[in-house]
């Protein structure tokens, strides 16, 4: 009797196995969605964050060397190139100001000097001066003597419109050399390179900046972010930029000189020994 009863289970079990094989996939599914609905995965966002967003600024790094610049992930870092330039260099200060962020401009020393109301406003409301070389040329096509020359000139009106002696620098068009890459190491003055390019020196628009320089960040991470504040679509851009930033968790570095000694005004452009 008992075998009798394990041979009938089988066979119920066979002519179950046998009518869910055959059955339309479609019944399948809905067999299955009316059992237990399936939740799709969420995306990762790579910005997310536990727990409450906090302001958009963030901390103050301080800079010896551009090995001390190490961002955190969700840290951003602005820098603005170019300027002062009346009006937009203005309102520039105008939105950090309201989003209570601070940034680092890299003066032309030509450019500080045709406007120097513009350049002290910049150090008057707390931002970081750096200099960007006296004329905008390419420094690694022409000799050292004549690149220093460029390099020293720029940062002694830089100063003279400032009130401020800028310990930070970048090269124009980001081009260097070894030698002048090590004379101004030994001058204390730290080369300040950006690792997102916004590429506002397009022609673009103010959208086209704002997602080109978000859609970097969010896939690396973080970032210092190269903009000139020569240009009136990043005037235009620039609120956007900041509420993205501020949505997806960003914050706002302030990148400040270190405290190891005091770097004297003007690197020599004569040193004893070029560096070859």
């Amino acid at each position: 009797m008992r075998s009798f009863r394990l041979a009938f289970l089988a066979c119920l079990s066979v002519l179950s196995l046998s009518a869910c094989a055959s059955r339309p996939p479609e019944q399948v599914a809905a067999a299955k969605l009316a059992f237990a609905p399936e939740k799709p995965t969420p995306a990762a966002d790579i910005m997310s964050f536990p727990g409450p967003r906090r302001g958009l600024a963030g901390r103050a790094i301080r800079v010896n060397h551009e090995s001390d610049i190490v961002l955190a992930r969700g840290e951003v870092a602005l820098t603005f190139d170019d300027g002062p330039y009346p009006g937009r260099t203005s309102a520039i200060l105008d939105t950090l100001d309201s989003y209570g962020v601070k940034a680092t401009f890299f003066m032309v020393g030509s450019m500080a000097s045709a406007h120097p109301g513009a350049a002290r406003a910049v150090a008057a409301r707390g931002h970081t001066i750096g200099t960007h070389s006296q004329d905008h040329r390419n420094l690694s096509s022409i000799s050292f003597e004549a690149a220093m020359a460029d390099i020293d000139q720029g940062r002694r009106n830089v100063m003279a419109a400032t009130g401020s002696p800028a310990r930070f620098f970048r090269f124009p068009y980001l081009a260097s050399t070894p030698a002048l890459r090590q004379q101004l190491a030994s001058q204390g003055i730290v080369d300040v390179s950006p690792t997102v390019d916004s590429k506002d020196y397009f022609s673009s628009t103010p959208d086209q900046v704002r997602s080109r320089a978000i859609s970097t960040l969010v896939r690396r991470g973080s970032g210092v972010v190269l903009f000139h504040d020569i240009h009136q679509r990043t005037v235009s851009m620039l609120p956007g930029f900041l509420d993205d930033l501020k949505a997806r968790g960003f914050s706002v570095v302030r990148l400040v000189p270190g405290q190891d000694g005091s770097a004297p005004l003007v690197a020599s452009a004569t040193p004893a020994s070029v560096p070859q």
